[in-house]
């Protein structure tokens, strides 16, 4: 496997809240000495987090599947459940996390960026958190909430100021070698580059990042060779840099139809992904001048290009002539384009409460005496209660009618017997809805019943 991986597939599950205890304190002479039981811990998240010290996402390919530690129950004497641990996972700088159907989630950009993929589950309050003047022990407690689960496509787009397109074994790698202190591997046979290389140059008083961008052939856009795979290296760079083989023996190929050829694929991949790269300075580094042939074509073809508004260098990795030059015309382009960045603006939190008003539920009829109840809370209620304690469904039934959702089902045209979904089409629990029970004032009855359910 290699050791270069720039999208990966991840399936995350966070934490699940602790449940709360149903305790009552008991020592001698006190052998009801009150509701004591302690809340659950919270569920752990999961955060991705930009680490400078992160350069793959092999490590994610290897193990998709990654969860985050779970709340402990909560105790007797007041006792809290300790929290789950939290999972922070390690990406590259550059990373784009969305969504599987595509939808973007966020671009961690810049060391320490951090994003909780998936929150932990709240805790399930324990009796002592519910004790009421209604409900003075109560004989029941709240479950924790199950962490949110998600999976998400993670891809690495490098950060580099500085793209280098051009034919396999155009000499992009010698050059960075030559240009800055990377070592990536060199040799004379086609895609000998398999992934992008990043190497660090300076120019007077500008340093930057420069990257190789392997194996771009004439079809990569659509899927050919590794141009594909590798092409999104480049959306974030600043200035691109043809490098065009002026001493290759290949029939049908010369710099003028090399470049012709990935600018075509450029204009193509910019179709498939909506990434413009038109508006990218470019620079023509005419390379291999070391060889005799490869100096006479440079002289050639250097006014054909320059013709069409190409600034052009005549470079050799071999034997470093040219390179200072193109160091500081790379160097300029940058500075200028980091100087056009509009300054960043400071993070702003808006808050937008929920409107006078709002009902934070809906009833929806789905015909023959049957309706539907959607919304967050009554869902999350209907999570936490534990269904095989009487008293626990009683305050259920307490909390629902107190929210309105007895109101609104009658106005709906629900009669007794009604059958009551609540929660999503996949995940519903299903009552039978009975309006002449007097919540508020009929007794409730011993500890963990309820006389209203019979």
């Amino acid at each position: 496997m290699p050791d270069f991986v720039d999208e990966a597939v991840l399936h995350i599950k966070a934490g699940d809240g602790g449940h709360g205890c149903a305790s009552v304190h008991r020592e001698k002479f006190k052998p009801l000495g009150g509701p004591d039981g302690g809340n659950g811990g919270r569920g752990g998240d999961v955060v991705l987090e930009v680490d400078a010290n992160t350069a793959t996402l092999l490590e994610y390919q290897r193990r998709p599947h990654r969860k985050a530690g779970n709340g402990t129950p909560g105790q007797g004497g007041h006792r809290a459940g300790a929290n789950g641990a939290e999972l922070v996972l390690p990406v590259p700088d550059g990373t784009v996390v969305t969504s599987m159907d595509g939808e973007v989630i966020a671009d961690l950009v810049g060391v320490g960026t951090r994003l909780v993929i998936a929150q932990g589950g709240s805790g399930g309050l324990g009796n002592a958190a519910l004790a009421s003047p209604r409900r003075k022990a109560p004989g029941f407690a709240l479950k924790g909430e199950a962490g949110e689960e998600i999976d998400v496509r993670l891809e690495l787009k490098t950060i580099a100021d500085v793209g280098l397109v051009g034919f396999p074994s155009a000499g992009k790698s010698s050059l960075i070698a030559a240009l800055s202190a990377a070592r990536p591997k060199i040799a004379d046979y086609p895609f000998t580059t398999l992934v992008p290389n990043l190497g660090v140059v300076e120019a007077g008083a500008t340093q930057f990042v420069v990257a190789d961008v392997p194996g771009l052939i004439p079809g990569a856009s659509e899927g050919k060779g590794l141009g594909l795979d590798f092409l999104r290296h480049i959306e974030r760079c600043s200035t691109l840099v043809h490098v065009l083989d002026c001493a290759t023996y290949e029939q049908g190929r010369d710099p003028v139809s090399d470049l012709e050829v990935i600018e075509a694929e450029l204009i193509a991949y910019a179709g498939l992904t909506g990434t413009d790269l038109s508006d990218r300075p470019r620079i023509v580094a005419l390379n291999k001048i070391d060889v005799p042939d490869g100096r006479e074509l440079a002289d050639f073809v250097r006014p054909m290009l320059e013709e069409r508004g190409f600034k052009v260098i005549e470079v050799s990795a071999a034997s470093r002539e040219g390179l200072r030059e193109l160091s500081f015309a790379m160097a300029e382009q940058v500075a200028a384009a980091r100087a056009a960045r509009p300054a960043p603006e400071a993070t702003r939190i808006v808050l937008r409460p929920r409107e006078i008003g709002e009902v934070p539920f809906e009833v929806v009829p789905l015909g023959d005496n049957t309706f539907r109840v959607r919304g967050d809370k009554p869902a999350r209620w209907v999570r936490q209660t534990d269904f095989s304690n009487d008293e626990a469904v009683g305050y259920l039934a307490d909390r629902l009618n107190r929210l309105g959702i007895e109101e609104a089902l009658a106005k709906a045209g629900a009669t007794i017997g009604a059958e009551v979904y609540i929660g999503t089409e996949e995940d519903s629990v299903v009552f039978d809805w009975d309006p002449t029970i007097d919540s508020e004032s009929t007794p409730i009855g011993p500890r963990g019943t309820d006389s209203r359910l019979g």
